[in-house]
């Protein structure tokens, strides 16, 4: 079964400098927030980090705390089984209905049963109404 729910992620616009997801991953992890998935992008000296947390309230206010610029955005959450074929039929659903994929990453270890994704598209809310009826 897969669920589908409007969630939020924390962007991280910043300079980019070795040790920048350290010390991120380090102010989270000694506030106790469980960083779900993460995704790093590097475009020439700046760097955008994504984050999807447990606990996105205190996330967002311990990172501003810490003078990072971070921002909420709404993301689609789908939790998929961890089997070949599932982001298949979602991606596929997705582009039946005219809905393109912005961004999308997932977490997922090897023996786990599920796979956590995370996507931005063109409308998230018609999005999650469509992978909610299959």
């Amino acid at each position: 079964m897969r669920q589908a729910t409007i969630g939020k992620e924390l962007v991280v616009r910043t300079t980019n400098r070795v040790g920048l997801l350290a010390d991120i991953a380090k102010l989270l992890s000694t506030q106790g927030i469980n960083i779900l998935a993460t995704a790093v992008f590097v475009s020439g000296d700046e760097a955008e980090l994504h984050l999807v947390v447990d606990a996105h309230h205190y996330a967002l206010e311990s990172l501003r705390d810490a003078e990072f610029p971070a921002e909420e955005r709404e993301v689609v959450l789908v939790e998929l089984p961890n089997r070949p074929g599932f982001l298949r039929r979602i991606t596929e659903a997705l582009a039946r209905q005219g809905l393109d994929i912005r961004y999308l990453y997932a977490s997922a270890a090897e023996d786990t049963s599920h796979t956590l994704v995370v996507f931005s598209c063109t409308h998230n809310g018609k999005a999650v109404l469509l992978l909610r009826e299959r």
